[in-house]
C-alpha cells in the first residue's frame, strides 16, 4: 500500500510504501497527488519511503512507477528516494543522470535531510 506523508513542505509530495505495493496504489494515491502538485506548482518534487522490500511490488505497479516517471519528466525537479536498500539507492543515483530532474537515493536515517533537498527549488 502507498500512503501520501503528511506535514511536508507545500511544494512536496510524500509517499510511503508498507507492505504489498499494486497498481491501484499508484493510480488511486500517487497519481492524482502528482498530477495535483503539478498543476498548483508547475513542477514535480517528492519524497518516496519505500518501507517495504522491492520484492513487495507487483509487476503492475512497477510499470506504473515507470509511466510516473514517464508522464511527469518535463515537469519533475526532485525525487528523493528512501529505501535501506544500498544498492537501490546507487541506482537511484546513476538513474537520475539519464533522466531529466535530479533523483538522489536515501537511507531513512536521512529522512530530514531527504526532504530537505526535496524541497530545494534551486537548479
Amino acid at each position: 500500500m502507498i500512503a501520501l506523508i503528511k506535514g511536508l513542505p507545500s511544494h512536496v509530495a510524500g509517499f510511503k510504501a508498507t507492505g504489498e505495493v499494486t497498481e491501484d496504489d499508484y493510480k488511486q494515491v500517487v497519481f492524482p497527488a502528482a498530477e495535483e502538485l503539478v498543476n498548483r506548482t508547475g513542477e514535480l518534487n517528492y519524497v518516496f519511503v519505500f518501507d517495504t522490500p522491492f520484492k513487495n511490488m507487483t509487476a503492475g505497479a512497477w510499470w506504473q512507477d515507470t509511466m510516473l516517471s514517464l508522464m511527469k519528466m518535463s515537469k519533475r525537479h526532485r525525487a528523493a528516494i528512501i529505501t535501506s536498500s544500498e544498492g537501490a539507492n546507487r541506482f537511484t543515483d546513476i538513474w537520475g543522470i539519464f533522466t531529466p530532474g535530479q533523483f538522489k537515493g536515501f537511507l531513512p536515517s536521512e529522512y530530514d535531510e531527504a526532504v530537505k533537498w526535496a524541497a530545494d527549488r534551486s537548479a
